[in-house]
């Protein structure tokens, strides 16, 4: 990427560029100097040293301080590539932790601009437990309820990717960095390139966004909206029904109706639900599932709910890993979630049981049952068994008029019970599956109209 690039923007420009305006006001650590060279005496560092501040006009590789992006005041650290590759040592992480120490004191959530080439070799083992202490207070920010937000630009790689960068709560990427823990010195040779970078992190499913940087104060400024810090928030309000479909008679027309595929999917519920739609993307452990939509949303009266839906098609372990990311990342910031359930259950291919689908499962159950704030389910097609229950909120589940929710589908059940084809239907109304008996079950609350 050309220095040019904008994301290749230094520091103070990357921030003004969130902030404009409104402003920035630079706080700076409590100073703690270097011995001469450095901890490890290495010769010409106090004279690299002091050729990065010249060139760069900076004291360190982060700036940090208070501004506000949008009408949303936060905390910002800022990483200057030009000073010794963004680079981090004990300094730096003095400054990292003092941005992050910030945070928790002010109850802001803190937006970390990274570009870096991870640890300073002039700084030894020094340098590298600096991560350490980010770690630290990153966790210290989580366990209070602060959202992170990171935007990375080009480079990030190392430490700094592993930690500032991977390790906030949402990752957008500027279009074209070079993204990931390996830098382009360091990696195999015959390396793919592409995954490396922005786009090819948003594939593997460790990046949210890429965001153009002509559109990121906005996209940040959307994201601190939703993420809060809020008070006492009320639970989702239910989707309205998109379809006008009557009850049906039997079984048989329940399925049938759900799999209609002229009925209304997830993506429409959530066009009408949301004013404004912010993904998450991924399982951050290399997979997405393009069947299952997972983010945060703001409503036209500005309640910020976080969402997970299912397409209508066979859900995948990183689907339900995802959704699992993002109910406990609502669940820490006090924001209630919606689930809309439509699947014929979960993905059942060798794949599948190699990817880990019974944990990723499992994992999904156990989100939603240690969720603390209110989870809202709305069953918009089919309910496939455990891979659709274990999205469903237990006793706060409601239904549409054209779903049905079963243990098993009406054909398997009929193979398992050795019933011809012509059984099907029987079979279904056995299951007592439509909505009316699911409400009669005590299993629905309602069915929404």
């Amino acid at each position: 990427m050309p220095d040019d690039s904008p994301a290749r923007a230094t520091a103070r420009e990357t921030i003004a560029l969130l902030t404009g305006a409104a402003g920035f006001t630079e706080h700076r650590p409590p100073s703690h100097p270097l011995p001469p060279d450095g901890p490890l005496g290495w010769a010409g560092y106090d004279a690299a040293r002091e050729r990065a501040g010249t060139r760069t006009g900076e004291e360190e590789s982060v700036v940090y301080g208070t501004g506000v992006v949008g009408d949303r005041a936060c905390v910002l650290l800022a990483f200057e590539f030009g000073f010794l590759g963004g680079s981090l040592g004990r300094l730096t992480g003095d400054r990292l932790t003092a941005a992050y120490e910030l945070a928790l004191t002010r109850r802001l959530p803190l937006l970390a601009l990274v570009a870096t080439g991870g640890s300073r070799m002039q700084e030894g083992m020094v340098a590298l437990t600096q991560l350490q202490r980010v770690a630290a207070a990153s966790t210290r920010l989580r366990a209070a309820g602060l959202p992170q937000i990171a935007v990375v630009r080009d480079p990030t790689t190392g430490g700094g990717w592993a930690t500032v960068g991977a390790g906030a709560d949402v990752v957008l990427a500027l279009p074209g960095a070079q993204v990931g823990f390996a830098g382009s010195r360091v990696r195999p040779a015959d390396a793919d390139p592409h995954a490396y970078s922005a786009e090819g992190q948003f594939a593997a499913g460790q990046v949210d966004a890429v965001v153009p940087p002509g559109e990121l104060a906005r996209a940040v400024t959307h994201w601190l909206r939703a993420l809060g810090p809020h008070g006492a928030l009320p639970a989702a309000p239910l989707p309205r029904a998109l379809s006008a479909a009557p009850l049906p008679e039997t079984g048989r027309e329940a399925v049938a109706a759900a799999r209609d595929p002229r009925r209304p999917r997830a993506e429409a519920y959530l066009a009408d639900y949301f004013g404004a739609r912010l993904p998450l993307h991924g399982d951050r452990c290399g997979g997405a599932d393009p069947g299952l939509l997972c983010g945060f949303g703001l409503r036209a009266d500005g309640l910020p709910v976080a969402y997970v839906a299912q397409c209508g098609t066979p859900t995948r372990p990183a689907g339900y890993r995802a959704a699992a990311r993002t109910i406990r990342l609502a669940d820490r910031l006090g924001v209630p979630v919606l689930t809309l359930v439509d699947t014929p259950g979960a993905a059942n291919d060798a794949e599948a049981e190699r990817a880990g689908a019974g944990a990723a499962i499992a994992d999904a159950f156990a989100a939603v049952a240690e969720a603390r704030v209110p989870v809202t389910t709305l069953v918009i097609g089919e309910g496939g068994s455990g891979g659709a229950l274990a999205l469903a909120a237990p006793d706060n589940t409601h239904v549409t008029a054209d779903s049905y929710f079963s243990v098993i589908a009406p054909e398997l059940a009929a193979a398992i019970l050795k019933r011809p084809p012509s059984e099907t239907g029987a079979t279904a109304d056995q299951l007592r599956l439509r909505p009316q008996d699911l409400l009669d079950l005590g299993f629905a609350r309602s069915i929404v109209s």
